[in-house]
């Protein structure tokens, strides 16, 4: 009690257990979410691990299943067993076509969805979604019986059109979420300084959307290489890689697929990695300063 008669107020005491469950609680929450993201991606890559793993095996079988001993035999002859090659570069051919014409469609479909409207737009949006949601059993089968019903010889054209069609909806997807977020005043500011929209869009726009587009080509590469069930109803008698695998695999494995597959791996990753730089140079491009 204070010389007046009064007594002074004292602050209530902190809730120091409390606090400290509480911190507790967060650094266990924090920590099992890195857990269970290891896992994941643990899960995710074990299979890839084996695949380049099995590239060294010294297997003496005709089936590469057992691991026997470690060689760089069959990476220095990577292409010793035949149909490999030709059935490679055929995967090859039909996925960079198939990039070029569905990249540069999507992107154009991509602009056009998110920046005009017109009639047909939720349609067309619809139209986007539905093989994305359809099964590629059902997209083989009712584009086998199409190019049947107008008499198309199935082969590396057919194959390259299936692809092309469900490889469009992907990258219309992955540009469109890339322009939702883009700051149209950079577009003004250009044509207000003079520019054509060719112009515009060849100086300003495309560089900035360029990690989105890259992206979608490099996952519109990626499915088309790995396809193998819309390829199978449409091949004809033309082997791709994945189909060679396939039939390779009732007779015999060789380590030299996995060699195939460890290179297409390591290319991916590589693009992959030089997207992620590009993305990173266009954000510090994009990126204003105030007062600048």
């Amino acid at each position: 009690m204070s010389a007046t008669g009064t007594s002074e107020a004292r602050p209530a005491p902190k809730p120091l257990r409390a606090s400290a469950l509480v911190r507790a609680g967060r650094w266990l929450l924090h920590q099992s979410l890195n857990a269970y993201a290891g896992l994941a991606l643990l899960y995710l890559m074990t299979p890839i691990a084996i695949v380049i793993a099995f590239s060294f095996n010294d297997t003496r079988s005709r089936f590469n299943f057992v691991w026997q001993g470690f060689t760089f035999a069959h990476w220095r002859e990577p292409f010793a067993v035949p149909g490999l090659v030709s059935a490679m570069s055929t995967s090859v051919q039909i996925a960079v076509l198939s990039t070029i014409v569905a990249t540069a469609l999507g992107t154009l479909m991509a602009l056009a969805l998110v920046r005009y409207s017109f009639r047909g737009r939720a349609p067309t949006n619809f139209f986007i979604f539905l093989p994305l949601a359809t099964p590629e059993v059902v997209l083989g089968a009712a584009l086998l019986s199409l190019f049947l019903s107008v008499g198309f010889a199935t082969g590396f054209w057919t194959i390259l059109i299936a692809h092309v069609m469900f490889n469009i909806s992907f990258v219309v997807v992955t540009v469109r979420s890339r322009l939702i977020g883009f700051d149209r005043s950079l577009e003004e500011a250009a044509q207000d300084l003079g520019a054509t929209g060719l112009q515009t869009f060849r100086l300003v726009t495309l560089p900035l959307i360029a990690p989105g587009v890259l992206a979608a080509a490099l996952l519109a590469f990626a499915l088309s290489v790995d396809d193998f069930v819309i390829t199978n109803f449409n091949a004809g008698s033309t082997v791709t890689f994945p189909l060679y695998i396939w039939g390779a695999a009732r007779v015999s494995i060789p380590p030299q697929v996995n060699v195939m597959a460890t290179l297409i791996f390591l290319v991916t990753l590589a693009l992959m990695i030089a997207t992620v730089a590009q993305g990173r140079r266009a954000e510090r491009t994009a990126a204003v300063r105030p007062g600048s």
